[in-house]
């Protein structure tokens, strides 16, 4: 059967998902959703929730999928959302939605009650979602400290981390699970400098672990880019990651690197990812000796 233009047109809107009560508000008669499901041009993702024909079930689809079954006020919300903001990875398993009050359990769908959800609305991706600091309090109460912490530094980096409306929230839902990890974070959060790489950002959150200065980013030295400095103590870090390092030209590059830095009175300490990934606290204590910061 040929679909009506006014499916497709919405269809087109909400990554390739409808909903049964759209349809019928839209004019379409309960008939001819039948019609549809029948012949196979609407396949059944929920109770009254469908993908389209020809339509794949992206991650972005089954997210609007979930809010469409949670009813016409439903939000994404928690990892889901998280994921959907990309300051956390996108994890297999329920997605999580929020709603006003009773909604019964769906499958495939984890479901949270908030009956002040008006204020965190917003829509990403077009897709209704909870804004990016309410998703973060919500992230708050179910995720590590550190898994929190490197969620809250990817929102920064992503100009997502409102640091005076968390902290707003946070006092305003005292008592609230997780609300005093997240003040805590808050408190000593320092943005971490533009980095090109998750070998750079690991070695920045090393350093601030440490109760180390933050050194300077990427700059430019006696006529080369270095990947760390400390421009007081004249040191410099380069990161040896092994994509880049496992070759014989790659080794003789670093140390003629290395010898014109010296040459122009830096000091020069290369960490391999390695190191960083199993030996943090002799790469900690290296650096603190290194700058006197014992």
């Amino acid at each position: 059967m040929r679909a009506p233009a006014l499916v497709v047109e919405l269809a087109s809107r909400q990554h390739g998902v409808v909903a049964r009560r759209q349809l019928l508000a839209a004019g379409v008669s309960s008939a001819a959703v039948g019609r549809m499901i029948t012949s196979g041009w609407l396949t059944r993702l929920h109770a009254g929730v469908y993908l389209v024909a020809g339509r794949q079930l992206d991650p972005l689809a089954r997210r609007m999928a979930a809010v469409l079954a949670a009813g016409s006020e439903a939000v994404l919300s928690h990892t889901s959302a998280g994921a959907l903001w990309e300051i956390v990875e996108q994890v297999p398993g329920p997605v999580h939605v929020t709603v006003r009050s009773g909604r019964r359990r769906r499958r495939g769908i984890i479901l949270h009650r908030d009956s002040d959800l008006d204020r965190f609305r917003t829509v990403h991706k077009r897709i209704p979602v909870t804004t990016p600091s309410r998703t973060i309090l919500d992230l708050a109460a179910i995720l590590s400290p550190r898994r929190l912490q490197q969620a809250a530094e990817t929102a920064d980096r992503r100009g997502l981390l409102d640091t005076p409306e968390l902290t707003h929230l946070c006092e305003a839902t005292r008592g609230r699970k997780g609300t005093g990890r997240l003040r805590s974070l808050l408190a000593r959060h320092q943005p971490l400098p533009e980095t090109r790489s998750e070998l750079e950002r690991r070695f920045l959150r090393l350093c601030r672990d440490a109760g180390l200065p933050w050194p300077a980013v990427n700059v430019p030295v006696a006529g080369l880019e270095v990947d760390f400095l400390w421009r007081a103590a004249r040191l410099v870090v380069e990161l040896d990651g092994y994509a880049f390092h496992r070759d014989r030209a790659s080794f003789e590059r670093d140390r003629r690197r290395d010898a014109a830095l010296q040459l122009a009175g830096h000091r020069v300490v290369r960490i391999t990812h390695r190191r960083l990934a199993e030996d943090a606290a002799s790469v900690q204590a290296e650096l603190k000796a290194l700058l006197g910061h014992g």
